[in-house]
């Protein structure tokens, strides 16, 4: 253990995360009251079959969302406190831990979580995968940490049976770097999620997790929404945002009150062309929801899009150069989450390069409905000057079109997806003049 401790950590060689991990976590949904039975229901609806694409039964994780989160609460708040006011009353300069132990073990609360390894082994045998979180919100460590509570945690994440692991930036364990090797050390491919609000970011050479946050916590608010996409641009333009290290401005809302349905597909959309990981977190056995939103999560146009790469993550190619004031946001500020207003261009276009093609992202940030036009030679990456473009949200080609498009009347916080790429030529203009004289 003490060479894991001391040794490298530049990047995660797992090989995970290759592609912006799908799945789903509790925290918008339950707060700090999950328990073990409500998690092993949402399992089961991820397996369920009870809709369709294209007429054919499909699932969640048929799409890809096959990781199911676990979010705080799980541990005995005070629980640490207690153990050494009952057992180490009388040991000098003791450490008072709010949920672990002396040893640094973390005290799992067990009216909540009875069994975590037979809640994992459930995700397994459905085909999931399973994911813990740490250096919890809810009753926090404050105290300084130890090796030692490095150590037992991530013990306790493998033999509890986890696959993935959300890192908060609440506590004092705030070493990715001891994390990751130490998880890594173990030997079992683990997908570590980076949540300290985009305080520990990557460089070109260091990026030891899957993803991280670029963000503070998104609300289910379009001001909530919009403000965080924002934070994913300067990682994408810096190209730090790739291929195991892919940064995202939190879970989706998507399903959850407060947005309307036009702002859930704005909201999904936007993710998607950023490459942002896909991360459900509404109430998945919820039947007027999962009709409601299903032609958006369920899209796999759009969701093919998050998934490839060819060099770029995606990030806007041109903007209104008015602004729309009065939107709220969150930010880390002085290590505690602040809202603050943001103010957003009218509209934004973005893009994201795609083997085939590039695919494009008009939003409406405004409140009046707009005509978005835009020209094919500002799109980076796109040769052709006739282009075929093709309606994502509608599934439907929608022609071949010169020098530029437009899309007529896009209502207040709405947005179109196209996948625009080099229009086939005629037979006639691929022929020669000696070709048509021998024809």
């Amino acid at each position: 253990m003490a060479f894991v401790l001391l040794a490298p950590a530049s990047a995660i060689d797992n090989g995970l995360g290759l592609t912006p991990p799908m799945g789903w976590r509790s925290w918008n949904l339950y707060g700090g009251h999950v328990k073990q039975d409500l998690i092993i229901g949402i399992m089961d609806g991820m397996v369920s079959k009870n809709r369709s694409v294209n007429g054919v039964p499909t699932s969640l994780c048929d799409l890809g969302y096959c990781d199911v989160g676990l979010d705080d609460n799980w541990q005995v708040c005070g629980g640490g406190n207690l153990y050494n006011r009952v057992v180490r009353t009388k040991k000098a300069n003791r450490n008072l831990y709010n949920f672990h132990d002396d040893s640094g073990i973390p005290i799992v609360n067990r009216k909540r979580f009875h069994n975590m390894l037979d809640m994992t082994d459930h995700a397994h045998a459905l085909g999931l995968t399973a994911g813990w979180y740490g250096n919890n919100c809810i009753c926090a460590e404050k105290r300084n940490a130890t090796d030692a509570m490095y150590v037992a945690d991530v013990t306790s994440l493998i033999q509890f049976g986890f696959d993935a692991v959300k890192l908060d930036g609440c506590g004092t364990q705030m070493d990715l770097d001891l994390w990751s090797r130490l998880i890594n050390g173990t030997g079992r491919p683990v997908m570590i999620e980076n949540c300290h609000w985009g305080k520990t970011v990557p460089t070109k050479d260091w990026c030891p997790w899957n993803f991280f946050r670029t963000s503070g916590d998104v609300r289910p608010e379009y001001g909530s929404v919009v403000g965080n996409l924002q934070t994913t641009i300067q990682w994408a333009e810096a190209g730090l945002s790739r291929p195991g290290c892919w940064g995202y401005p939190d879970m989706l809302e998507v399903g959850v009150a407060g947005l309307t349905p036009v702002e859930w597909r704005t909201h999904f959309g936007a993710w998607a062309i950023v490459s942002s990981p896909l991360t459900l977190s509404h109430d998945v056995n919820n039947d007027t929801v999962m009709d409601a939103i299903w032609p958006i999560i369920a899209n796999k146009e759009v969701i093919a899009v998050n998934q490839a790469w060819a060099g770029h993550s995606g990030s806007p190619f041109l903007q209104s150069e008015k602004k729309v004031r009065g939107f709220q946001a969150n930010h880390i500020m002085l290590e505690k989450m602040v809202r603050y207003e943001v103010d957003l261009p009218s509209w934004q276009f973005f893009y994201k390069p795609v083997p085939g093609g590039v695919a494009v992202f008009l939003v409406n940030h405004d409140e009046m409905p707009q005509d978005l036009t835009f020209n094919f030679k500002d799109v980076p990456g796109l040769p052709c000057k006739s282009c075929a473009v093709r309606c994502l949200y509608e599934h439907k080609d929608l022609g071949t079109f010169q020098a530029s498009f437009t899309e007529k009347g896009v209502v207040s916080h709405d947005s179109r997806f196209f996948m625009v790429k080099q229009a086939p030529r005629r037979l006639s203009q691929s022929l020669s003049k000696k070709d048509l004289i021998f024809a």
